[in-house]
């Protein structure tokens, strides 16, 4: 019943016919952050593994102490302070299953690059993506789409990851926009000596894992780029947040989660001194994929994970309603990203070839919601 209500209610919350309408949104800032659990963002520290010694918090007194509060809104304000108490109430915020609102992956995976392929091209591409495999995307992505449609240099475009595998998920033709992703020498344009220095010490403050760096390289790169650059579309994605679970270390994935919120805080304080950014940026934060919800699988996601394909997104701008936390509304799925991206910088989505996701009519002007 549920289902067949969100089928016939779906044009109050997927925009059909609004596509190349007058935007004030100049700008694009997608930041992700990997795994990132609904529980988490909506509810805060979970109590379910608040004392849980297999997730590394049987002797965490101090980060209890930071962030366990008794309601969920509080504990999520505490973790969350700026996403909760700044960003979310000046957009929408949608994902919180407890309250009726659903976003989905479409692809049958569950995992990393055939989430952000989904995120990046507005389609799952279960036939060519089948998992983490290394390979290169096989469709040119809403990233390189914007630089064609907006005439812009490559330079204009830019995508700082913590997890190498997005020099192939980013971009189908290499060279097409500016990446750097994973341990890799920033080798771009506007070479700084803060982007020196940054692009040395990523070699010398490792991380446990092999393929990802610390999201503070990535977010201070990224920081630095857009200061000299000043490009029109940029993806920030972070990557502890996954990291950490997958090393069942949930006082670890707490602090990714509260790092990720301080970043957050600096890049929007960062816009509002640039008059280019300035009221002219729409954020977008979501997550590539969901994880489990019992102490057995919360560490865990992939296609036999129950409640892995659930994910988030939160949209803030100049063109995007003020109505915060959604609730009681049709369901909506992680390839409608992408068009929601193209119809915010005045594009019609259509023209992009292949693209299966309809922009989400709550994080466009209400002028044209549901039409």
């Amino acid at each position: 019943m549920m289902r067949l209500f969100s089928l016939l209610a779906a044009p109050a919350l997927i925009c059909f016919v609004c596509a190349g309408a007058p935007r004030e949104t100049r700008n694009i800032i997608l930041v992700t952050a990997d795994g990132l659990r609904w529980q988490d963002l909506f509810g805060g520290m979970d109590p379910m593994l608040k004392d849980e010694k297999s997730a590394g918090m049987e002797h965490e007194a101090a980060l209890k102490a930071k962030f366990w509060r008794p309601t969920p809104e509080d504990r999520r304000s505490v973790l969350m302070p700026f996403f909760w108490t700044t960003l979310a109430p000046k957009g929408v915020v949608l994902g919180n299953v407890k309250k009726g609102s659903s976003v989905r992956v479409t692809n049958a995976y569950r995992v990393s690059y055939p989430g952000y392929s989904e995120i990046l091209t507005g389609r799952a591409q279960d036939e060519a993506i089948r998992g983490n495999e290394a390979v290169r995307n096989p469709s040119s992505t809403v990233l390189e789409f914007l630089r064609r449609k907006l005439d812009l240099d490559a330079s204009q475009v830019a995508l700082f990851a913590s997890w190498e595998m997005f020099h192939l998920i980013g971009e189908h033709q290499p060279g097409s926009i500016v990446i750097n992703a994973g341990y890799r020498d920033y080798d771009g344009p506007n070479r700084s000596a803060r982007m020196r220095e940054l692009s040395a010490l990523q070699f010398q403050v490792l991380t446990p894992w092999t393929e990802e760096r610390h999201d503070y390289i990535t977010f201070e790169m990224a920081l630095e780029y857009m200061k000299l650059a000043k490009p029109r579309v940029v993806h920030i994605a972070f990557d502890e947040t996954d990291d950490w679970a997958h090393d069942k270390r949930y006082n670890r994935v707490l602090d990714a989660i509260n790092y990720l919120d301080r970043c957050l805080a600096r890049l929007w304080d960062a816009i509002q001194d640039v008059p280019e950014y300035r009221d002219k940026t729409t954020f977008i934060v979501t997550a590539d994929h969901g994880r489990g919800g019992t102490i057995e699988d919360w560490h865990s996601h992939g296609k036999e994970v129950a409640g892995a394909e659930q994910i988030w997104v939160a949209i803030v701008g100049p063109d995007t309603p003020a109505m915060g936390e959604a609730a009681n509304v049709p369901e909506i799925f992680q390839r409608d990203i992408a068009p929601t991206m193209l119809d915010l910088m005045g594009i019609d989505y259509r023209e992009y070839e292949g693209v299966l996701g309809r922009p989400i009519a709550m994080g466009l002007p209400k002028s044209v919601e549901g039409r």
